[in-house]
């Protein structure tokens, strides 16, 4: 939703925001294009127009595929804003996608939501559509809450900064309206959605992450010429050494500082291997958003107080086609990838490693369970153990022989359980049983709403305008028909919601587009009856009925009662 998401060079570990997820989703959106069953994939971000971000993120449509699209849509200030200031102006993108859809012409079959922040947007888009909801949390707020408490974080500072209640609060809504629930681990599902009060297991589905087969693969040949080669070298004393290899944004649930206790602490493996960071592109430290600025000046200070210049690299910037060459320099020097996040959800940089032949040691929370299990090449480790996570690194480079196993086990298990075409086959078979089972209970779950491809809406009054006149109602209502999906039916009534269904039941009327009910302080959207609450709060602000009420205290008895019901 931050809109820092692009077709071509991600701009991955810019800040918090830019993480393995948003590469997930651009290459899930073009590989299912890619589809015959597919007709379109529309990516909806956000307009970013700010000189402090490429120009790219200012671009209002963006095709990434022949029938996929990033579509970027206006709504709070046109700067980039990171993604807990963007929780109150998430209504005016659900109001923007509604104009986006009404201009394609098409209402969607399917809302995917990712990540808790969209998951808002699209509960509300999916019950103002009649659509079906899937969503991918990505992280989840409960889980990300306790680890943070775990280090010896304060409750009210961090829920200050990551806006922890409305995002948890985004989630459990999300997770009771989706009719699928897509997680990359089983672990994800047992240990981190169980938190929730909105558990519904039998609706989660885990599907791991694909990833590039054709980008990341063993290395070829003499990579001496790799472009990012000299750049990690000029920091290195005996650049031949093993690489122990860690990428990732400078956040401090990465837990870069523990690795480099766990190597500054350990003489034997700085011996053996040199350590090489990759923490985002980066200008000026100061001039970072704070919590990578913080991250990257406690990197430098480890550094200088272990003293482990010479050993150690941080390379300020790299391109996106750097990046598995990286995998590829680590595998040609027998080192390891190494991911020691405090949790991982799933860790696509795990799945990128072992398509390029080079073991992990990885963090026991999250998704590398479930990564070790099919690809069987490497060990895992407590993330908050900086002693056990030294030994365990030392462990898995001793031992030539296992780590050419690790290898060829790791090439095994990503192409076998981890290449996006059997990822995407797998989503789109969740994907037709959905529709499957809506099609069968349409009694139960109404077809899509009509109001984003209506051309003319008519709305009327019900008590002696719409009814009263028996012979003019058929005549309205068979005009209404011959004009199909062009023209749309409205009611705006004193009556209550339940009245006035009743009332059109009782006469024949079809169920209105639209209900504006109780003298217009309510209104209810298409056949799911979804109602406006933010038209509720617009009425409702400076709305005090108990001054009123005290302000007509002493009004004559004959007008006490109907006061009162004020």
């Amino acid at each position: 939703m931050h809109g820092l998401i692009r077709g071509h060079n991600l701009e991955l570990g810019r800040d918090a925001d830019t993480g393995g997820q948003t590469k997930y989703v651009v290459e899930l959106a073009r590989t299912l294009s890619m589809d015959e069953g597919v007709d379109r994939v529309d990516l909806l971000t956000r307009c970013v127009v700010d000189t402090r971000v490429d120009d790219d993120y200012a671009q209002e449509l963006e095709p990434i595929a022949p029938q996929a699209y990033i579509v970027r849509l206006p709504f709070g200030p046109r700067r980039y804003l990171r993604k807990e200031t963007l929780w109150p102006y998430l209504n005016s993108m659900a109001d923007q996608a509604l104009k986006h859809i009404r201009r394609v012409g098409r209402v969607p079959d399917i809302i995917h939501s990712h990540y808790a922040d969209a998951g808002y947007v699209a509960t509300r888009l999916a019950c103002l559509l009649g659509v079906p909801h899937i969503h991918t949390g990505h992280s989840l707020g409960r889980d990300k809450r306790r680890r943070l408490l775990d280090q010896g974080a304060k409750k009210h500072n961090i829920d200050k900064q990551y806006r922890f209640d409305l995002r948890i609060e985004a989630e459990e809504q999300a997770m009771d309206s989706a009719s699928l629930i897509i997680a990359s681990t089983t672990q994800e599902v047992e240990q981190q959605y169980s938190l929730y009060d909105n558990y519904h297991p039998k609706r989660m589905k885990v599907i791991p992450p694909g990833t590039d087969l054709s980008r990341f693969h063993p290395p070829k040949g003499l990579l001496n010429n790799a472009p990012i080669q000299h750049e990690i070298n000029r920091f290195l004393r005996n650049p031949r050494k093993p690489m122990i290899l860690a990428l990732s944004r400078a956040d401090e649930r990465k837990n870069i500082q523990t690795l480099l206790r766990a190597y500054g602490e350990n003489p034997q493996l700085q011996e053996l291997a040199n350590l090489v960071i990759v923490a985002g592109n980066r200008d000026n430290i100061e001039q970072m958003d704070k919590g990578s600025s913080k991250v990257l000046k406690e990197v430098l200070l480890l550094i200088d107080e272990y003293d482990l210049y010479g050993l150690v690299a941080y390379p300020k910037k790299h391109h996106p086609n750097d990046v598995p060459e990286f995998y590829r320099l680590a595998a040609k020097s027998r080192g390891v990838f190494v991911n020691p996040a405090l949790t991982e959800p799933f860790g696509l940089t795990l799945i990128e490693a072992a398509a390029s032949g080079l073991p992990m040691v990885a963090t026991e929370d999250g998704g590398p369970r479930d990564i070790l299990k099919n690809c069987k090449n490497g060990l895992l480790i407590d993330p908050l153990d900086a002693d056990q996570m030294g030994e365990t690194l030392l462990d898995a480079l001793s031992d030539k022989r296992r780590w050419r196993s690790w290898s060829n086990h790791g090439l095994r298990g990503a192409e076998r359980h981890y290449a996006w075409q059997g990822h995407v086959q797998r989503y789109l078979k969740e994907i037709r049983r959905i529709l499957g089972k809506q099609h069968k209970v349409r009694r139960v779950r109404p077809s899509k709403s009509r109001l984003p491809t209506i051309e003319r809406l008519l709305i009327c009054d019900i008590d002696n305008t719409l009814l009263g006149d028996r012979g003019a109602l058929d005549e309205m209502l068979e005009q209404l028909h011959s004009y199909g999906q062009h023209i749309g039916l409205g009611v705006a009534t004193g009556r209550s919601l339940r009245s006035a269904r009743k009332i059109l039941k009782e006469n024949g009327v079809p169920m209105p587009d639209l209900f504006i009910t109780s003298v217009g302080s309510e209104i209810y959207y298409g056949r799911q009856l979804k109602k406006d609450n933010r038209w509720e709060k617009h009425i409702n602000y400076r709305w005090e009925p108990e001054r009123l009420r005290q302000a007509l205290e002493g009004i004559s008895s004959t007008y006490e009662l109907e006061w009162k019901q004020v």
